[in-house]
């Protein structure tokens, strides 16, 4: 039997311990031996307290206990994100984590609402999305999975602290097996040949081997960017947001959504915890100053601040490979986005779960490091896609900055993209990547692009019947709805946390 492989981790943080995490729990010890190093002097950025559905499937691949985990994170749910002022000052919709219409109506529902329209219909696309309905009333329950009716067509995240997330698996993986090395890196080994990195040298002199190293070491990008310098492709010209504050208050409303409010140069986020409220203002340097941004946030604040507010500066882009030798860069150190659809975890995950599936033996065959890049790159760029969409798609002109992005060129891709939903409220579909058409629907149409044409197959019910469909399934919904548990209420019986301080 071969020796198993060793793999440093270099980076704690959220997604340093989900990497040890997922090579702890899902690859045999014989197969792979897992140490992390981190130290505490150094901080973490401590992005990523919204996620997306997905971040369940890791969770359950690992065999993480959900309540018991939202108890030690302080978590609540999230049914999807609201947008406030983005289309125009005075808009207001759901991008809900679920479909709109009946279960495995999907494809056609869109093109009979559409042309409802036409026929009069003044109802929201969101009355027919059960996500978005029990958003917007604070209603929370479990989707039902055993089968298909009105309360399975939907799907949850969560709203949870960071900072206690990577503590968590931390006690998780270390159980599994994980070692983990306090200290700072002094110098990188590299092999003289081929350029790998061979050995992490500690500032108190340890030197620590391996085979394949996860650089998770955030926007420093120690391995990946600085040793094996590795190009950054800059994408900041469509999403030019180069600053964040963020700033934690008292716990308000736990309503099961996160909150985006466009404003006078970029976005504000509202994401409401067990113990208090996550609050920020994701803002272009170009258009407004640090200490602007900074008054502005404050002033907008609807519980009293708990903290002063933190910088965090970056630029939005990603490595131009994301595996290069022997070493694999996770989130940070492998691109950003600012947190506009809570894509920073799945990023991590994602990359993790691919890398779990590639993971390669102590000689690095390259076809599974071109397979990761190719997978990886992919996501990148139907994230970015997604993200621009929100700023291009405006009709906002009382600001500079959606000036700029409403008149901006876009990549063919998106542009391809909008203009086949403009024609024919046609969405393309693809099995990889984070988004599905509903997720794209809610946007476009959010954001006021209504199409101007439809599928002739939505012309098949005839026009009494279909007002009447359209008009019982909404009020089917807004009942079941009704039959829910206020969503702080169902934290309290599901998962509340032991202290809230």
């Amino acid at each position: 039997m071969s020796e198993p492989l060793d793999i440093v981790i270099l980076g704690g943080g959220t997604a340093g311990w989900m990497a040890a995490t997922a090579f702890a729990s899902l690859i045999p010890p014989n197969r792979c031996r897992v140490r992390l190093v981190e130290s505490e002097k150094i901080g973490i950025v401590g992005v990523g307290e919204a996620t997306f559905p997905e971040i369940r499937n890791f969770n359950a691949a690992v065999g993480i206990d959900e309540a018991e985990m939202m108890r030690a994170t302080k978590a609540a749910f999230k049914l999807g994100i609201q947008f406030v002022d983005w289309g125009f000052k005075g808009s207001r919709y759901i991008h809900p984590f679920g479909v709109h219409g009946p279960v495995g109506m999907d494809h056609i529902f869109h093109h009979r609402w559409l042309r409802a329209l036409r026929l009069g219909l003044k109802v929201d696309i969101q009355d027919y999305s059960f996500a978005a309905q029990a958003a917007r009333d604070c209603r929370f329950e479990l989707p039902e999975t055993r089968r298909s009716t009105i309360d399975s067509a939907y799907s949850y995240a969560y709203h949870f602290d960071a900072g206690l997330y990577a503590l968590y698996l931390r006690s998780v993986a270390e159980q599994r097996g994980a070692i983990r090395t306090e200290g700072k890196v002094r110098d990188i080994v590299q092999d003289p040949e081929t350029g790998d990195v061979r050995a992490l040298v500690l500032e108190s002199g340890e030197t620590i081997s391996g085979d394949l190293f996860i650089d998770c070491s955030g926007f420093r990008s120690l391995l990946l960017g600085k040793t094996l310098g590795t190009a950054w492709k800059d994408w900041s010209k469509w999403l030019p947001c180069d600053r964040a504050w963020a700033v934690p208050s008292a716990r308000d409303e736990l309503s099961p959504y996160t909150r985006s409010t466009a404003m006078e140069a970029g976005w504000r986020w509202r994401i409401p915890l067990q113990h208090r409220t996550g609050n920020g203002y994701v803002f272009s340097s170009s258009f407004i100053s640090e200490d602007e941004a900074a008054g502005a946030l404050m002033r907008s604040l609807e519980t009293e601040a708990l903290g002063e507010p933190r910088l965090v500066k970056f630029q939005t882009g990603h490595r131009t490979i994301s595996w290069a030798k022997n070493c694999v860069a996770v989130g940070l150190a492998s691109g950003f986005f600012e947190p506009l659809e809570s894509t920073s975890i799945y990023l991590i995950q994602v990359a993790i779960m691919e890398l779990v599936r590639l993971l390669p033996d102590k000689r690095i065959d390259p076809r599974l490091r071109d397979e990761f890049n190719q997978r990886i790159d992919l996501q990148y760029e139907r994230i970015r896609d997604f993200l621009i969409l929100h700023y291009k798609l405006t009709s906002r002109e009382d600001a500079e900055i959606w000036r700029y992005c409403g008149a901006m060129d876009v990549p063919e891709s998106l542009a391809r993209k909008i203009e086949l939903f403009r024609h024919s409220a046609i969405i393309e579909r693809y099995k990889d990547g984070l988004f599905p058409p509903t997720s794209w629907l809610s946007v476009l149409i959010g954001q006021g692009l209504i199409p101007e044409n439809y599928s002739p197959l939505a012309d098949g019910m005839p026009e009494e019947r279909l007002i009447a469909h359209l008009e019982e399934f909404r009020t089917d919904i807004q009942d079941r709805v009704d039959e829910m548990l206020p969503h702080d209420r169902f934290i309290d019986r599901y998962c509340a946390a032991e202290t809230l301080s």
